[in-house]
């Protein structure tokens, strides 16, 4: 038996003109942890170890954030990490999240490049791969995304693709100010970026783990 055998997911590969995005398994976490960026900043509820240095605990987190994934998913709510390859060298990662996905169908992302693999377009990209999925096979009716107001690489790859600004919050932990985008399927399918994008390995047996019936 192989690991597609068990979780029909592994057999799904998102493919642009640069990069593959193949869904991350245990075995690439070790690698994945040695190119994280330093400047990555991670979710200000995961847990800190006191015992840890700065580095550790970004290892830790984003260990734990694969496990808790992996672990907890449902049609309902659901976290698909990608890894993020260019000429088979791991470069970063990319996440596709699906949350209260069977009533909204609305599809949330977050991503990080190592720091070697940034300022050649490839943010753009991996979401773009993303988004095919999201709204051809698995049929999202939206994406959102959001990033501080001075985050204008992140917010530079949303407008890009299309997402508009819908409204602001504030980080409770920061203050800083949050910008919402939102990208409707409609805008999406007349962009045609989805043209240069291949999606393959998306069939019945993975479909059903996000409750769509048919075959890609």
């Amino acid at each position: 038996m192989h690991l597609v055998d068990v979780w029909p997911l592994h057999s799904l590969r998102l493919a642009t003109a640069d990069l593959e995005l193949r869904p991350t398994t245990e075995a690439e976490l070790p690698d994945l942890c040695s190119i994280l960026p330093p400047d990555l900043e991670a979710d200000p509820s995961a847990t800190r170890y006191a015992g840890l240095d700065g580095r550790a605990n970004q290892r830790a987190i984003l260990a734990q954030s694969y496990w808790r994934a992996m672990g907890t998913w449902s049609p309902h709510d659901w976290v698909l990490p990608f890894a993020v390859r260019h000429g088979g060298e791991l470069v970063g990662m990319q996440a596709l999240e699906g949350p209260d996905w069977t009533s909204e169908r609305t599809v949330d992302s977050w991503s990080w490049l190592a720091v070697g693999a940034r300022g050649q377009g490839w943010g753009k990209q991996m979401r773009a791969a993303v988004l095919a999925l999201a709204f051809g096979p698995l049929g999202a009716r939206a994406a959102i995304s959001s990033a501080v107001v001075d985050n204008h690489s992140s917010l530079g790859v949303s407008r890009s693709l299309g997402y508009r600004d819908t409204h602001r919050s504030v980080l409770e932990h920061s203050g800083q100010s949050l910008l919402h985008v939102r990208l409707e399927s409609a805008d999406w399918q007349t962009s045609g970026i989805a043209d240069g994008i291949a999606v393959t390995g998306m069939d019945r047996a993975s479909l059903a783990l996000f409750g769509v019936e048919g075959d890609a």
